[in-house]
């Protein structure tokens, strides 16, 4: 911090891009993002079940999620039948790979009682 003479303070070598933790948070911080990783660990889910485990989430904000993971590479969607449309969601390696952040925060919350 640079403070000039009226007292005003200036960031030194200030970042212009967001920073790492930014990054990774516009990736998984979104709302239910985290949980619709978490319940895609196991095994492919179908998108009505996926909802059902989700249960405040509103079938709009599930599917506008997906498509956000599904862009990013986190997320795998395939089409099993055309008639009626059916289709599966599972993670991708990338994917995978923020369950342990997910899950440290998990144990993080229980820990700390948090609530909201």
């Amino acid at each position: 911090m640079k403070i000039d003479g009226k007292g005003r303070k200036t960031a030194l070598n200030a970042c212009t891009e967001p920073c790492a933790i930014e990054r990774g948070m516009r990736l998984i911080g979104g709302k239910w993002t985290g949980s619709i990783i978490y319940h895609l660990k196991d095994s492919p889910v179908r998108f009505n079940d996926l909802a059902r485990m989700l249960g405040g989430a509103s079938k709009k904000m599930i599917d506008q999620r997906l498509k956000e993971l599904e862009a990013n590479g986190m997320v795998l969607r395939k089409v099993i039948n055309d008639r009626p449309v059916a289709v599966t969601y599972e993670l991708t390696d990338f994917g995978r790979s923020a369950l342990r952040i997910l899950d440290d925060l998990r144990i993080w919350s229980e820990e700390n009682d948090i609530k909201t």
